[in-house]
């Protein structure tokens, strides 16, 4: 058998022949890689070629295993993990399953290797209209939600549900339409604040480099882009945009991804530990931040030029997984939004004249746009979204289908609250029954449509049909149309108990108005 060379006489040729920088490569081919199985985010893709030089470098080699963020969170359990590591994008959704089933004792010891926050890449004509409309000029997440509500933002963006960057957009979203700066609670969430938002998206993917070619795509026909910062950039700089897109960093805040490197096998502790080292190292650091134009750790590196932008402070992330669920779950799919259906009935007996129906007209005007606060933007109504408004007194006086398709239509839903016409007496059942026979039309013409019923009163019922009466017609219609809830908004002296009942045999809920004002009422209870 033939005898390896010594070492030294290997690094001795190595060194004569092709100097002292090769001569690290040459040294570390004399030994066997240590072979790591790595779960990783499919952005992490772009780190493929320089896993080449940690194999040199370091004499340990990644086995990747690429699938969605959300996904590959989801494939870690405890006790039987299949890799040795995992290399997310983000580990947050994660972190939050083990919290809930396992305990931080069986937490894996994590890294964070680089930086990439999930922005707003838009078209310069949009980013100027953005900006005009927008307090002090600084674009929030709300502007973004308002926009796209109205129709003048069109944009593309990832599964929520299976994507880090998708996700990361619609908590800070979501996190804009709460209003309260902290993490979000599930009391927090509200369907029809993410509706108008989702009707802007006109394009979605199962990871962000399917989202890039989907935009190339479709980029004659959107408006932006919402993904990590580190992607807008490439983009920019790959040559295949018509027109560069302008970076938008919400003023509100952004969520951070951090792409955290997890030890799952602490038998693999000295090997993590070298990748560990090589990625945290400054060659290592600028080489990463070259390639993937995503943000070094630390000062040790100086920044390209397009990294200097201020993030500001990042975003909390929900620290209850059912939070997440829920946010994700109510924001819905989006590659069938459907537009929803709300059915309001106003109460226009003569009790209403004055102040409370003055209050009434304003919370309507709040709806068509002009409530421009932070949270107010998230409630519009939305391009598509189908409105039916009656009023009653002892029976229907009028109602009106709008289909929202811009500022004439909104115009149309004011006009028409705004009109005078009171009667004497007070048919709120016989009132309920008349939409559930509107919204049985509804569901029996559009299939699957949302359609929910709005009511709003002051008073007590004084004529037309009982409570118990309406009660049996609504047992006596289909199971789609008894899936149909009411949300009654109380006013004045109502009867609290007989609202209670309503809305709890439709699955709906009261909310008292009286104890706020009427926007803030409609703000938490339309649609959902």
């Amino acid at each position: 058998m033939r005898r390896r060379p010594h070492r030294r006489v290997v690094l001795a040729l190595c060194l004569a022949l092709l100097g002292t920088a090769s001569a690290t490569a040459c040294g570390s081919g004399d030994e066997e890689p240590t072979t790591l199985r790595v779960l990783a985010s499919s952005e992490l893709r772009d780190m493929a070629p320089l896993l080449d030089d940690l194999r040199r470098d370091t004499g340990v080699e990644l086995d990747m295993e690429y699938r969605a963020t959300v996904d590959a969170g989801d494939g870690l359990t405890p006790g039987a993990y299949h890799h040795d590591l995992a290399w997310l994008a983000s580990d947050r959704y994660f972190q939050l399953r083990l919290k809930e089933s396992h305990g931080a004792a069986d937490k894996p010891l994590a890294t964070t290797t680089m930086l990439s926050p999930v922005v707003v890449g838009v078209k310069p004509d949009t980013a100027r209209a953005l900006r005009a409309r927008a307090k002090g000029g600084q674009v929030s997440w709300a502007d973004i939600a308002d926009a796209a509500a109205a129709g003048s933002v069109r944009f593309g963006m990832a599964d929520p549900k299976r994507t880090n960057s998708g996700l990361s957009a619609l908590v800070g979203v979501a996190t804009a339409a709460a209003g309260t700066g902290s993490a979000l609670r599930a009391e927090d969430i509200s369907c029809d604040r993410l509706r108008g938002f989702r009707t802007g998206q006109k394009v979605t993917a199962e990871s962000s480099a399917e989202l890039r070619e989907e935009f190339i795509a479709h980029q004659d026909e959107l408006d932006a882009l919402i993904t990590y910062e580190s992607e807008l950039l490439s983009l920019n700089a790959g040559g295949r945009l018509h027109e560069k897109l302008e970076i938008i960093y919400p003023k509100d805040g952004m969520v951070l991804s951090d792409y955290p490197l997890l030890l799952l096998d602490p038998a693999k502790r000295d090997a993590y530990d070298k990748v560990v080292a090589w990625l945290k190292s400054a060659s290592t650091q600028q080489k990463i931040m070259e390639r993937t134009l995503r943000r070094p750790l630390g000062p040790q590196v100086r920044r390209d030029p397009r990294l200097r932008a201020d993030i500001g402070n990042a975003l909390y992330f929900p620290d209850q997984r059912a939070v997440v669920d829920q946010l994700v779950e109510d924001y819905g799919d989006p590659r069938s939004p459907t537009p929803n259906h709300v059915i309001f009935l106003l109460d226009f007996s003569t009790s209403m004249r004055g102040a409370r129906v003055a209050a009434l007209r304003s919370a309507f005007a709040g709806l068509s746009g002009a409530d421009t606060s932070a949270t107010g933007k998230f409630v519009r109504f939305y391009q598509g979204e189908r409105i039916t408004v009656m009023r009653f007194g002892g029976r229907v006086l009028a109602e009106r289908d709008v289909t929202v398709g811009g500022r004439r239509d909104l115009r149309s839903v004011d006009s028409f609250v705004a009109a005078d016409g009171f009667d004497d007496s007070t048919a709120i059942w016989s009132a309920l029954d008349h939409a559930y026979r509107k919204a049985s039309g509804i569901v029996r013409d559009h299939p699957g449509q949302p359609v929910s019923i709005v009511l709003m009163t002051d008073g007590e019922n004084t004529s037309g049909i009982t409570f118990e009466e309406f009660r049996r017609r609504y047992a006596a219609r289909a199971e789609t149309v008894r899936s149909i809830p009411t949300f009654p908004l109380r006013l004045g002296a109502a009867d609290t108990a007989e609202l209670t009942r309503a809305a709890r045999t439709t699955g709906g809920r009261v909310v008292d108005a009286g104890a706020r004002s009427l926007p803030d009422a409609f703000k938490e209870i339309r649609g959902c």
